[in-house]
């Protein structure tokens, strides 16, 4: 009999556990650029509908993310499959197959207590864009004809982030990569958003983007051709905590349904809305998941 309570004890204890741990709220994180908040919010509105406590934040550095949620602190965000591999797991061998990519990055991580879930579709790479014009009269498709120009002594700027700077899938390797170099004084440092509008209004003659930014054909940009393969694929994938999944039973399936709607013409389309169109990502958002039938 004692041991009947004993084990009836340890299993509501058990219970009492998961309980308090699902009470508490799903934090969801995101980084500082239009995609990420309304990934951020896209996520928030459907895990609220699901019936989750939910609590956002946005708006933070990469680096400072992740670090979250290796902490604990962060429950939940979609990260970038090349800037898992390069940047928070610093592997140095090339990997151009996207799956090898996706895998890699499941594997490293899943030793830090996270788990990456099904990869979207969408691949928002680092670029490096010109007016489409200005390409077409310097003869540039390539980041090799890029090279080349810089190298027979063209004085073309380039506006990048900070970040993207100093990032081992940045400026600094990008450079070795193609064998070029543009003066210091020649690049311009600024907010993420603030590049397209200055290549935008020929501030700057080359800029750093995202790849699946709406900005890029509503500005008329070209997007030079990685020919080389310099960057990885960057798949938008939700990465949770193992604790967090192991508490929410269903939650890797509701994530999972959310990945599967998101492609790279979807989500150009919806950073257009925002960054375009000044739809508040609020908006955008719930349009986005009623039209899905998710909200």
């Amino acid at each position: 009999m004692r041991k009947l309570f004993k084990q009836l004890g340890t299993t509501l204890m058990a219970a009492t556990l998961a309980t308090a741990i699902q009470a508490e709220p799903l934090v969801i994180g995101g980084k500082n650029f239009t995609e990420q908040q309304l990934l951020t919010e896209m996520t928030a509105q459907y895990l609220d509908k699901q019936g989750y406590d939910i609590e956002r934040r946005a708006g933070m550095g990469s680096a400072v993310l992740r670090k979250a949620q290796e902490n604990a602190q962060i429950d939940l965000y979609w990260e970038y499959t090349g800037t898992s591999l390069l940047v928070y797991n610093k592997v140095k061998e090339q990997i151009a197959d996207p799956q090898k990519v996706y895998e890699k990055v499941r594997e490293l991580d899943a030793k830090k207590g996270l788990t990456w879930l099904n990869p979207s579709s969408a691949n928002n790479t680092y670029a490096l864009a010109m007016r489409n014009e200005d390409a077409d009269a310097k003869g540039i498709n390539t980041l090799s004809d890029l090279a080349k120009a810089l190298n027979d002594g063209q004085e073309l700027t380039l506006a990048t982030n900070a970040e993207w700077y100093s990032r081992k899938d940045g400026y600094k390797e990008l450079k070795k990569a193609y064998d070029f170099d543009i003066p210091r004084s020649d690049i311009k440092r600024m907010d993420s958003g603030l590049t397209y509008v200055a290549l935008k209004e020929g501030q700057v003659d080359i800029a750093l983007v995202f790849a699946t930014d709406g900005r890029i054909p509503a500005f008329n940009f070209r997007v030079l051709e990685d020919d080389k393969g310099f960057f990885p694929n960057y798949a938008i994938t939700p990465v949770v905590r193992d604790e967090v999944l192991k508490a929410n039973p269903n939650l890797s399936e509701q994530l999972n349904n959310l990945s599967a709607q998101l492609d790279n013409d979807t989500m150009s389309a919806l950073n257009a809305k925002v960054d375009v169109d000044r739809m508040s990502i609020e908006d955008v958002a719930a349009e986005f998941l009623t039209a899905k039938g998710l909200l």
